[in-house]
């Protein structure tokens, strides 16, 4: 018999038949522990799971799919927002009625999410995905919140359950916590200050990252070994993250945010056409 053919370079790790980098492999382990602490300072920084980062990366380090890929930075976020909501909860910035509200409807997107994850074109979702980043980034720049900050009104509490029936979804197919879509729901229906739509939003999200994490684990879609290691490395910068935006003036947090929302909007919404294009090129 002879010798095997060796990997190209470019194809990244080898895997095994269910997805995860070969153990045989050297570097894997260090490159999803770097991917961790991305998405640690991120989540804490920005009250998000940090998925927006870490997607790409499983994708461009581990060699990924797209599905997996989001798969597995799912359960990666769970660890991570709970270490990032620690080090918001601690200084009392986390508004449990509203995120009551949005537990239930992100519990409920999310299981649609992971449901629908197996078999959903994803390119319609990533252009009403990134549309609706830039047009919040908008909001958050100019104007005021609409909300009170105390009691959640009848209006807002409809509105609230929307917002986390649609980052339920979004964790679910495209593997983001879906504070990037909580945090600016939070500022704007609710009210909330950064600090507290921040430490609300990860509360929220260790719930529905979890909950269809389960739903991707029975469907063999998470490569176990990198989300563990990403998801532990990343705590402590989960910390590091919080400390720091909590830190920051309100302005300035929510400033950042807003660059963060353009920024994912139009990555997103570049993914999307792409995979439009290569949609109609197949059906040609």
């Amino acid at each position: 018999m002879g010798a095997a053919e060796p990997q190209p370079a470019s194809a990244g790790p080898p895997h095994d038949s269910a997805g995860h980098p070969s153990e045989r492999t050297t570097g894997w382990a260090l490159r999803a522990g770097a991917i961790g602490v991305a998405a640690g300072v991120l989540s804490g920084l920005f009250g998000v799971g940090g998925g927006i980062v870490m997607v790409p990366l499983l994708v461009a380090l581990l060699a990924l799919d797209q599905r997996r890929a989001s798969a597995t930075s799912l359960l990666a976020i769970v660890p991570i927002a709970a270490a990032s909501a620690v080090g918001y909860a601690v200084n009392g910035n986390v508004d449990l009625g509203a995120g009551a509200l949005l537990l239930v409807g992100g519990l409920l997107g999310g299981q649609l999410g992971a449901r629908l994850l197996p078999r959903t074109p994803i390119a319609t979702l990533q252009l009403w995905f990134g549309v609706l980043s830039l047009a919040t980034a908008a909001r958050l720049l100019v104007g005021s919140p609409s909300g009170s900050g105390g009691l959640v009104q009848p209006w807002e509490a409809i509105l609230l359950l929307l917002v986390g029936v649609a980052a339920g979804v979004l964790a679910g197919l495209l593997g983001v916590g879906g504070g990037i879509v909580m945090v600016p729901g939070l500022v704007i229906v609710a009210g909330d200050d950064a600090d507290v739509a921040r430490g609300t939003s990860l509360l929220v999200i260790v719930a529905t990252a979890l909950a269809a994490s389960l739903t991707n684990l029975r469907n063999g879609l998470v490569a176990v070994r990198p989300a563990l290691v990403a998801g532990v490395v990343g705590v402590p910068a989960g910390l590091l993250g919080a400390a720091l935006g909590q830190w920051l003036p309100a302005r300035v947090a929510l400033a950042l945010f807003a660059g963060l929302l353009v920024w994912s909007g139009l990555r997103v919404l570049r993914q999307g056409l792409a995979g439009r294009r290569a949609a109609r090129t197949t059906t040609a």
